[in-house]
């Protein structure tokens, strides 16, 4: 079974990384900020995990350290649903 881990243990465990979630935790419906998640995926692209968002409600992809990544909004987003 797959490890529940905090926002800040993923962080650590896999810096400057897309990665896909499952099982996310947040404080509120449709908050963007992770509380806790299970990790499902750690070597998909930015392309693949979106692709893969779109198919799956309870994937949610982010980028681990968005500081050093630029942020993925509404119309790049809005691209990949369509695909």
């Amino acid at each position: 079974m797959a490890e529940r881990l905090t926002w800040d243990e993923i962080v650590k465990k896999y810096p400057s990384r897309w990665i896909g979630l499952t099982d996310v935790e947040r404080e509120a419906p449709n908050d963007p900020n992770v509380i806790s998640a299970v990790v499902k995926y750690t070597d998909k692209s930015m392309n693949e995990l979106l692709r893969m968002q779109f198919r799956d409600d309870n994937l949610y992809s982010v980028y681990t350290t968005p500081d050093d990544e630029p942020f993925v909004g509404m119309n790049l987003v809005a691209r990949y649903a369509n695909s």
